[in-house]
């Protein structure tokens, strides 16, 4: 069993959680092939080098071939003179490329595991609601001792809630649905609404494992 900081009312307590519902023991490979794709595909890839042929300047001849007692030179913008061209150098590219969607699913569900495993899961409720309130949402973290790092997942998309924490480094808030396992494991806690605590017992908890594998 797992302890899982809950707070409520202005009160922190802990409740046992069975980590074993989300999974029995760590995919340290697939979790590392899942993150290297995800840190891949938000690579903007635009990094660029001139050539030689793309260099300013004239292409004439600097010297005659022969009878100068120096090595021939075609030009100045070979690479290995000072301001000349970049051989083989960085171009254009995309990235990202794509894991089967069953093994993201399964890398996701493992990284949640992870952190049920190591107690690093709080779930919290009284967030601020109508309007933003840093000042509110920040105290809530801090009750839970997690203000240095965390995400916040919420079940739907909560703009008040991404209001009062945007400013604040090294918070994230997402919804449930755009989780993935990079977006857990880049924070070190993982606090999560009444509802969506719900939520991810129902679509990663073991009773929805077994109906998908059936």
């Amino acid at each position: 069993m797992a302890d899982v900081k809950v707070y409520s009312d202005g009160s922190v307590s802990l409740q046992a959680v069975d980590p074993s519902r989300f999974g029995d023991k760590v995919l340290g490979r697939t979790l590392k092939d899942a993150v290297v794709m995800y840190e891949a595909n938000v690579r903007a890839g635009t990094a660029k080098a001139k050539t030689r042929g793309e260099v300013a300047g004239p292409n004439k001849k600097l010297w005659k071939q022969k009878h100068t007692g120096r090595a021939r030179m075609g030009s100045k913008k070979v690479p290995h003179w000072r301001g000349g061209g970049v051989a083989f150098g960085p171009t254009p590219r995309d990235y990202s490329y794509h894991m089967p969607k069953r093994a993201r699913r399964t890398a996701l569900r493992n990284a949640i595991y992870t952190k049920f495993l190591d107690g690093e899961v709080a779930v919290a409720s009284g967030w601020p609601a109508g309007e933003p309130s840093t000042k509110t949402a920040y105290a809530i973290l801090r009750a839970l001792e997690v203000e240095s790092s965390a995400l916040v997942v919420t079940r739907e998309l909560d703009p008040v809630l991404h209001m009062s924490l945007r400013n604040v480094p090294h918070v994230d808030v997402r919804p449930l649905a755009d989780l993935n396992a990079r977006e857990v494991l880049l924070r070190r806690f993982m606090v999560l609404t009444p509802d969506a605590m719900q939520e991810l017992e129902r679509r990663y908890g073991a009773a929805e494992t077994a109906n998908v594998e059936a």
